[in-house]
């Protein structure tokens, strides 16, 4: 399900092939406060242009520490291809609410990055 407008967006480009990474599989999650646990919140996959635009609604942002859990290993497997990472996480904090976050991430079989996007 996409959520319109919502706060938390990502796009996954494979720089190996110059495309955008369609079908990836991904995992949001929350670090609760008190169990200092992860709750999974979402999971969802890629679209044909590589985003996975809706993974929370407003009202669900709240602060705290997130994560994103992405499945690069079935990835790189459907494409023919070992991966040395088996699974990328990129853990990150929102401290307000209000604003959108936008979290990219650029992935080959042998590295990543990641920053905060627009």
């Amino acid at each position: 399900m996409e959520y319109k407008n919502s706060p938390l967006t990502t796009h996954v480009l494979d720089t190996a092939s110059g495309l955008p990474a369609q079908g990836l599989c991904l995992r949001l999650s929350r670090l609760e406060d008190l169990t200092q646990r992860w709750t999974e919140l979402r999971t969802s996959y890629t679209d044909q242009d590589g985003r996975c635009p809706g993974l929370l609604t407003p009202g669900q942002m709240m602060p705290g520490t997130y994560k994103l859990s992405f499945d690069t290993e079935a990835y790189w497997k459907k494409k023919g291809l070992e991966s040395f990472y088996p699974y990328v996480e990129v853990v990150f904090t929102i401290s307000n609410e209000t604003q959108k976050f936008h979290v990219p991430l650029l992935l080959s079989p042998w590295s990543y990055t990641t920053y905060r996007g627009s």
